[in-house]
């Protein structure tokens, strides 16, 4: 009885130095692995935005231009982001302080349609905050509607 114990912790001994090697050569591939993929995934990152994120806007009617062509520029290079026009309101409700962050409240408290139509909220914005459009453009815009 005593030579089949010996016999038997022989066989574990020797077995649990074959699985403590096997697990020691797991662990080096699962290591390389990591590596690997590390390597990877730096090599498929995405580049970083080539538009800078857009400043806030706080109503001053000579900054509408350009924080208009900086949200828009912003959000063309990441439209994946921005797939609808809520989105993209909101977006600009977002970035809004001040005088133009009060202009908006009123909106966002009955549910205004326009939070959900991007042209329009940019033609309110527009109004709002003095961009002069040329009078063609308004006659165009005009025809448009009917």
């Amino acid at each position: 009885m005593v030579d089949e114990l010996v016999l038997l912790l022989h066989a574990l001994l020797m077995r649990h130095r074959a699985l403590s090697i096997e697990n020691s050569q797991l662990m080096e591939q699962l290591r390389l692995l990591v590596c690997e993929r590390a390597t990877l995934l730096r090599q498929v990152r995405p580049p970083s935005c080539p538009v800078p994120f857009p400043e806030t806007f706080n109503g001053e009617s000579s900054r509408l231009p350009e924080f208009i062509v900086q949200t828009a520029s912003y959000m063309l290079v990441n439209e994946n982001r921005f797939c609808n026009d809520a989105m993209k309101v909101a977006f600009l409700i977002s970035l809004l302080t001040g005088e133009a962050e009060e202009w908006v409240v009123p909106y966002i408290e009955m549910d205004s349609p326009i939070l959900g139509d991007y042209r329009a909220f940019l033609d309110e914005m527009k109004q709002c905050f003095g961009w002069d459009d040329d009078e063609e453009d308004d006659d165009e815009d005009e025809e448009d509607d009917y």
